[in-house]
């Protein structure tokens, strides 16, 4: 099943067409709120799926499906308590940032930036496949780069704290694309990626058994035809069980968070003006616009 949250933050599911939406709303265990903070039914969504999705699924047979293009498609989440980031999870990857990256950004300081771990995005730099990027002003100012990076995202359904990497995958609601993008440059990485719209989500969540296995993923970026990032999450160092467990041993995953699973090679500069499409085989496609803050155009 592919869920996607629409319009008034309505649920719905998306044909296998990925060109048309049945409203499930009103299959949900539990009165739906149109206002987004807070919104528990989609935390009980991602906890008990397992119950609650066999309804969605009848609902989205017996409904009337609509062009998907009618509705303004919102990020696949809401309001995530975290969102957990990988960062050097590419070979490929790793290896510009030592050779090109880091020289001409950080004055090659940091080598502690090449090791796998974990780190944390704010929740709030969180948009939707329908809205910009939007380019902050402070950072253009001060000659800095802001880099794309799309990876593999998933939410988690049910939680845990010391989850074992045998069972990892089976607290995975669903999978998604996700953009990380970056303020190039030195300082804490949470803050250089953590501006509004600097987490495109989307297109819609994918759930974990019809996507699949995570290791059989092709994830193409392109800026205007020029294609930037082309990648196999094959290819991935830290695979998606061991990154889940390893989170889940630094902090409690909760139902809802994201995890994002790094960027492949491949990165680079994004400016107002470029439009940004990036798709993953079997999880759909985005094409985002690229403005600056404040911009009511490109």
């Amino acid at each position: 099943m592919r869920l996607a949250i629409f319009d008034d933050w309505r649920l719905g599911a998306v044909g296998t067409d990925h060109a048309s939406i049945t409203d499930v709303t009103d299959a949900l265990p539990e009165p739906h709120s149109g206002e987004p903070f807070g919104a528990g039914w989609w935390v009980r969504l991602c906890r008990d799926f397992a119950q609650i999705g066999p309804r969605l699924a009848a609902a989205a047979r017996g409904g009337t499906a609509r062009p998907l293009h009618e509705v303004r498609l919102r990020a696949p989440v809401l309001n995530p308590g975290k969102i957990v980031a990988c960062a050097s999870n590419y070979t490929a990857h790793i290896a510009e940032m030592r050779e090109s990256v880091m020289p001409r950004e950080t004055s090659g300081t940091g080598a502690w930036l090449l090791d796998f771990d974990v780190f944390l995005k704010a929740p709030s730099s969180i948009s939707g496949p329908d809205d910009p990027v939007l380019l902050p002003e402070a950072p253009l100012a001060a000659g800095r780069e802001i880099h794309h990076e799309s990876e593999l995202s998933l939410v988690i359904g049910p939680g845990g704290k010391d989850i074992p990497e045998e069972t990892a995958l089976s607290h995975v609601l669903g999978y998604l694309i996700g953009l990380d993008l970056t303020e190039r440059g030195t300082g804490d990485r949470s803050r250089r990626k953590s501006y509004e719209t600097f987490t495109p989500l989307g297109p819609w969540l994918t759930t974990a058994e019809e996507a699949g296995a995570p290791d059989a993923f092709d994830i193409e970026l392109r800026i205007g035809t020029v294609v930037r990032q082309k990648v196999s999450t094959a290819d991935m160092i830290t695979p998606v069980a061991r990154i889940i467990a390893h989170a889940s041993r630094l902090m409690r995953l909760e139902p809802g968070d994201v995890i994002m699973t790094g960027a492949p090679p491949g990165v680079g500069p994004i400016a107002a003006g470029d439009v940004i499409d990036v798709a993953i085989s079997g999880l759909g496609a985005m094409s985002l616009p690229v403005r600056k803050t404040g911009s009511s155009g490109s």
